[in-house]
């Protein structure tokens, strides 16, 4: 906390952080000078004649010695209300510092849930002086730091939630608010310790046999347990009493968004204590209740639930490579129906990387690490990008390329020298390279409404401008199918008599024939019979 104060500080008021150092600096120079008086007053005593009044230059060195001696105690003292002074003024920053603190130990914690979720401070500190220069200005300083605290909340979380996977990212934005919450920084209500250990263990209470034959008995048992907790006191008898308005509410869809039956309605105004309701009779809703609740809760909490939820994996590669350094490269992590290399073909011509000159592709494999190698050292030396591929083939060979590109950061790079992995998920992987990267992921988001917004930022703006309304149309109608089949697979063959992917690069290939078969209609009529021929046998 302190060293991210001493950043914050450094950055934004550069003066005060130089006037702390010079104060530490002079009361170390003073507190030497004060042991060199008394050394040399110590040996001029140790040889001073008996009769020692008779010594005058003893007498003088001794006044000079208690003179100066006094001058330094006076400096000293002065140095000590100037440094109250600028630590008052440094303090005004301690809130942003303090939260620095609590989400780098946030992300230290999230290797616990997957080894690819590694991070270093020097990574961390990179994007705590980005988020410092994206926060908006102010006059007012309490302002500032507000904006400097709600900057580096969404640039770290944005910067992390890139390289999680989709099922992990509620988790961490869960901890996110909840840590935010315990701090007293967000939520109306005080936080309560044994409501939020309720939620997260959602224990049982085995009492006397379920009497409502609609109502699970895990779900029964759970309700006696919250039963215990003073503020539910009432509502296993309720439950019972009033069991045909709860049957209404529990049959309901979306019960997380209906009101609750009786006094319990009043909920409403505590969506944490209805969200406990909702764990013990609907389990199957906790994620969507707890994802609302965030929504509510987090400031901006729509920006956070819906993060790069208009992006597509090319926008995002973008900002990730503004992001990179030479010594920072950029980790694909990838899933099944992720294209990372189209992507970054895509990038390196906008850049102006030629495939084979400047812009090298490499298949890790056995023999390949020597080859690997040789277009390190030449991009390296060049400012050439090189991106290896499948890497957890060859996790010992990793190690040597850890200590190469610690020596490419000790030496220095090209400014443009640019490093890209790619690799499934492999315990393997050692930390040091993971650490230091910028991580990616490239995973269909979970809900209909996502994925729809995904498939349909995937296609340039400038392509969706250009088509005339017939083919827009048909487009959308292919991103909402496609929207379907992603959510299918949580349900497998269910229904159908195998499973159909239907990933994004079929969405793309439906789409080029789409155009072709439109342009070659010339704006007559649609030729359906063909489209749905094609758009099948893609399938």
């Amino acid at each position: 906390e302190d060293q991210l104060l001493a950043k914050v500080v450094s950055k934004e008021r550069p003066d005060l952080q130089a006037k702390a150092m010079e104060l530490s600096s002079a009361a170390v120079q003073y507190q030497i000078q004060l042991v060199q008086l008394e050394d040399d007053l110590l040996e001029k005593l140790a040889n001073a004649p008996e009769d020692i009044l008779s010594d005058v230059p003893l007498i003088e060195g001794l006044e000079a010695t208690k003179k100066t001696s006094t001058e330094i105690n006076e400096a000293v003292a002065k140095g000590e209300i100037t440094k109250k002074e600028v630590d008052l003024a440094r303090e005004s920053y301690r809130p942003q510092a303090s939260e620095g603190a609590m989400l780098y130990f946030l992300l230290t914690k999230l290797c616990s849930i997957d080894h690819m979720y590694q991070y270093s401070l020097d990574s961390y500190v990179t994007f705590f002086f980005k988020s410092i220069d994206k926060a908006p200005a102010a006059d007012d300083l309490a302002k500032r730091v507000h904006n400097l605290r709600e900057s580096l909340r969404m640039t770290i979380f944005t910067w992390v939630a890139r390289g999680l996977f989709e099922r992990h990212k509620l988790i961490f934005l869960s901890q996110l608010t909840f840590n935010l919450m315990k701090r007293g920084i967000i939520g109306e209500q005080e936080w309560n310790e044994v409501h939020f250990q309720f939620l997260l263990r959602n224990p049982m209470k085995l009492t006397e046999e379920n009497p409502l034959d609609w109502l699970p008995t895990n779900a029964w048992n759970s309700t006696m347990a919250l039963c215990e907790l003073d503020d539910f006191a009432k509502l296993g008898t309720d439950l019972v009493e009033a069991a045909p308005r709860f049957r209404e509410w529990f049959n309901s869809l979306i019960p997380e968004n209906e009101k609750l039956p009786l006094d319990w309605a009043g909920l409403d105004r505590n969506p944490f204590q209805k969200m406990l309701v909702v764990r013990c009779l609907r389990p199957d809703r906790v994620q969507t209740a707890l994802s609302n609740f965030i929504r509510a809760t987090l400031p901006n909490g729509n920006d956070y639930a819906d993060c790069d939820g208009t992006l597509n994996s090319l926008e995002i590669l973008d900002q990730s490579l503004s992001d990179s350094t030479p010594t920072t490269p950029i980790y694909f992590i990838l899933s099944p129906g992720a294209n990372v290399v189209a992507d970054l073909d895509q990038m390196a011509t906008k850049y102006g990387f030629v495939k084979g000159e400047s812009y090298h592709n490499v298949s890790m494999g056995q023999g390949q690490d020597i080859i690997a190698m040789g277009y390190l050292e030449t991009a390296h030396r060049n400012g050439h990008w090189v991106i290896l591929n499948n890497v957890h083939l060859m996790p010992k060979w990793l190690i040597e390329l850890e200590k190469k590109l610690d020596e490419y950061a000790m030496e220095g790079s090209h400014e443009k020298f640019r490093v890209f992995l790619t690799s499934d998920p492999n315990n393997q992987i050692p930390i040091g390279i993971l650490n230091r990267c910028i991580k990616l992921t490239n995973e269909p988001p979970a809900g209909l409404k996502a994925n729809l917004k995904r498939a349909w930022c995937f296609f340039p703006k400038e392509q969706i401008e250009e088509a005339d309304s017939k083919q827009k149309s048909i487009l959308f109608g292919l991103c909402h199918f496609h929207s379907i089949m992603m959510e299918r697979k949580l349900f497998g063959p269910m229904g159908f008599n195998m499973v159909y992917p239907f990933a994004m690069g079929d969405l793309r290939d439906s789409a080029k024939c789409l155009a072709n078969y439109m342009d070659n209609s010339g704006g007559g009529k649609i030729p359906w019979q063909d489209l749905k021929y094609i758009f099948g046998e893609i399938m």
